[in-house]
Order: structure tokens, then C-alpha cells, then sequence
């Protein structure tokens, strides 16, 4: 789903698919798994706010309705990207 300001511009992202252990997002040509398990504080988001991304840059993701910003390194690397936030759940 792509949400914009007007006249802001944004690059294509979509969810493609959700599952209990993470969802998939497709950038463009890409297709990358987000688990829960790196990412927590999806993991009880519901489905309507998970699908609400947006991409302001090419290397930048938004999520509006849930306030989380990520970098798209993060997610193809987690590993690179020690500090994870912790869901208060």
C-alpha cells in the first residue's frame, strides 16, 4: 500500500503476505521476509496498520499508524543492526 501527503512523492512498497512469524514486503523487485522475532513490534500490529507503509526514500520505510521507521539495511541485515526495541508485550 502506498500513502502519501500531496504532492509528496514515494516509491512502491506492498505487504504481500503476513504470517504468525513475519510478513513480506515487496521493494520494487525484491521481495524481503520481516520476522517477528528481529522486528516485535509488529508482531501484534494489526493487519489494516501493517499494510500501511510507506517508502519516503529509497532506503527508508514508514509505518504511519504503528510509528516505526526502519531502514531497509535492517532488514536485509539485522545482523548488522544490533539494537533491537522490545516489545512491551
Amino acid at each position: 500500500m502506498i500513502s502519501a501527503m500531496p504532492g509528496a512523492s514515494t516509491l512502491e512498497v506492498e505487504v504481500t503476505n503476513v504470517s504468525p512469524h513475519g510478513f513480506w514486503l515487496m521493494l520494487e523487485a525484491d521481495e524481503l521476509f520481516v520476522p517477528f522475532s528481529e522486528f516485535p513490534w509488529f508482531k501484534d500490529a494489526p493487519i489494516a496498520k501493517l499494510t500501511n507503509v510507506q517508502r519516503p526514500h529509497p532506503h527508508h520505510l514508514y509505518w504511519p499508524d504503528l510509528d516505526v521507521d526502519l531502514a531497509i539495511e535492517s532488514i536485509r541485515h539485522p545482523e548488522a543492526f544490533p539494537l533491537v526495541a522490545h516489545s512491551h508485550t
